[in-house]
């Protein structure tokens, strides 16, 4: 089977650049005999940034390019020359990245904005010259100061979907149709469960050439939360969602049970959801006729905005746009999306849940570090004698 293009889940290592060595150099010319310390300062190793880019909208780029390093700092030089500052190491990642420690499961950072940068790791500072170290009493130092180690790390990249609307149903609800109905995307559509096994994206034309994002998400059954089916997989990419779109078929024998049961295992996945804006979508109305929708209305759940559709006939595909830009824009859920914007919470993973993840998504394997360089070592003795400080300072 080949490999699918949304990638939503990666494991990868991180090398941050070790600091340059101090020089340790002694001025010498025939016309100064004894010109004294002109060792200059080690440069910055380099660090390793996330920076958020809204081009991507998937991790496959990462798939493939699992060891992230960046440069080491240059050592100091004679004439007090300081050494060349390393080169950062920049990862380019989707908006939606939740990135996580491999090892221990703790959270890290969330990149949630175009051209966000977050430092992952800090390169070594780089080690200061025996210039730093001349003083009345000791006016000719023969030794300098080892740069910092680098730091490493291996880490989770998980994306969670920025859209304004997510749609919820169980399979066959008519998500994907929906979709391409109301935007140029093309999911895959079939008459059987779970036709559409990766999450996909449209952009939904609205009045005066306004437009929102909808995903849609594989279908979700009873006990999703528990890791049956494929939602357990995908839930996580409803959290990101400022408003949900329930999908019900008008032919199920009961539509508030099937809504209820896929509200329970959104909340039992995360109860934060139930802050969200819900709409309900009656999917599948050209089968029924006026009589039987009037019948049905009394049975359908209380609290939440209804909306009668058909996705194959166009039947109620304006109203429902108008119904989901209406709720998006309503102060109170602007209120809530500040609010879960603000108290957003990311919580640990549990250790042993983290390596069930990475063995269902293939990314339990070991990597090979033969290739890396190892980290030089001299002088490391001296590397717990000195107090570091910053290049800006050193140089001033």
């Amino acid at each position: 089977m080949a490999e699918s293009n949304f990638i939503d889940y990666v494991k990868i290592y991180c090398r941050s650049g070790k600091g340059g060595k101090g020089s340790p150099h002694m001025h010498r010319a025939k016309y100064q005999p004894k010109g004294g310390p002109d060792g200059g300062n080690g440069g910055r190793g380099g660090h390793v940034i996330l920076r958020g880019n809204r081009n991507y909208w998937t991790l496959l780029h990462l798939r493939y390019d699992r060891h992230i390093h960046a440069e080491h700092g240059g050592n100091g030089g004679k004439e007090k020359r300081t050494g060349r500052q390393g080169a950062d190491a920049y990862i380019e990642v989707p908006c939606g990245t939740v990135v996580y420690n491999a090892e221990t499961g703790q959270y890290i950072c969330d990149v949630t904005e175009h051209g966000q940068e977050v430092i992952l790791l800090r390169g070594g500072r780089g080690g200061l010259g025996n210039i730093n170290f001349a003083t009345a009493t000791n006016q000719a130092p023969r030794y300098a100061q080892p740069g910092e180690p680098m730091q490493e790390m291996t880490v989770i990249l998980e994306l969670k979907l920025l859209a304004d609307v997510g749609l919820v149903g169980f399979p066959n609800a008519g998500k994907s149709t929906l979709v391409s109905a109301l935007s140029s995307a093309k999911p895959k559509i079939g008459n059987y469960p779970f036709t559409t096994l990766e999450p996909s994206l449209g952009i939904v034309p609205y009045r005066d050439s306004r437009s929102f994002v909808i995903a849609d998400i594989p279908g979700i059954i009873e006990g999703a939360s528990e890791g049956k089916g494929l939602g357990l997989r995908f839930l996580r990419h409803i959290e990101r969602n400022s408003l949900l779109l329930f999908m019900v078929p008008g032919d199920t024998d009961d539509i508030k049970r099937e809504y209820e049961i896929l509200l329970n295992e959104l909340t039992t996945f995360n109860p934060e959801l139930l802050d969200k804006g819900r709409v309900l979508a009656i999917t599948k109305c050209d089968l029924l006729d006026q009589e039987l929708m009037d019948m049905l209305r009394d049975t359908l759940p209380d609290g939440v905005p209804i909306v009668w559709i058909s996705a194959v006939s166009g039947m109620g595909l304006q109203e429902l746009k108008d119904v989901l830009w209406q709720e998006m824009n309503s102060e109170s859920n602007k209120i809530a999306a500040i609010q879960q914007t603000e108290t957003l919470v990311h919580h640990d993973k549990d250790f042993s849940q983290l390596r069930i993840e990475m063995a269902d998504e293939n990314e339990d394997d070991d990597f090979d570090w033969a290739d890396d360089e190892a980290e030089d070592i001299d002088d490391i003795e001296d590397y717990e004698d000195f107090d570091y400080i910053d290049d800006e300072d050193a140089n001033a």
